[in-house]
């Protein structure tokens, strides 16, 4: 792992947002949260963190659609002080990654929440509760044409155990690629992460 530098909170919340404002899954209702808030997508696409309320709007947002910070939904047991740092994240290191506690998760890597074994199963044609899988092909494609990805966002106790937080497609996408390159991240890490990151 090559670290790159400090990064904070609200970096992770601006780069968390942006990631799923690009999901099939979650755009559509961060749209309608941006709106209900009276902000356009340039809050999240184009983040100043040296605005204080601009900060204070996105971590707002996450917690109205996610429950980041009110310690519900994905941010459960989320401790509230983490050490963000950003860093590149070698092939095998990123292979080491596992996915969250989730039953399509779990479903999708044949129970070991590995990315690499998902990618067997998605080449195998198997789904997780019959969902399509052409959203990773699809993505996998797209790295292999040479789009970059945003940074995925991976948390744990230490360093060299860590569970994603955001950018699971991508991870996913990653694999059937064979991880042909160092991936960027924010990594964050704190005592108690693994009240969360199980």
């Amino acid at each position: 792992m090559q670290v790159l530098g400090i990064s904070s909170e609200d970096e992770m919340v601006a780069c968390f947002l942006s990631g799923e404002l690009s999901s099939r899954r979650f755009g559509r209702n961060l749209r309608s949260g941006l709106a209900a808030a009276g902000h356009s997508e340039q809050l999240l696409t184009r983040p100043d963190f040296a605005d204080i309320g601009a900060n204070r709007a996105r971590r707002a947002l996450l917690a109205a659609t996610r429950g980041y910070g009110e310690n519900r939904d994905l941010f459960e047991n989320f401790p509230p002080h983490v050490t963000w740092t950003r860093a590149l994240v070698s092939p095998d290191e990123a292979a080491g990654v596992r996915y969250l506690d989730y039953s399509y998760w779990i479903e999708l890597s044949g129970g070991s929440r590995r990315p690499v074994d998902a990618a067997a199963r998605i080449k195998a044609g198997l789904r997780a509760f019959d969902v399509p899988n052409e959203p990773f092909i699809d993505a996998s494609h797209a790295l292999a044409g040479g789009e970059r990805f945003p940074p995925l966002i991976l948390v744990g106790e230490r360093q060299d155990d860590l569970v994603c937080l955001e950018g699971h497609l991508r991870l996913t996408a990653y694999a059937l690629a064979g991880f042909p390159t160092d991936i960027e991240c924010l990594i964050g890490t704190a005592p108690t992460m693994g009240l969360w990151a199980q």
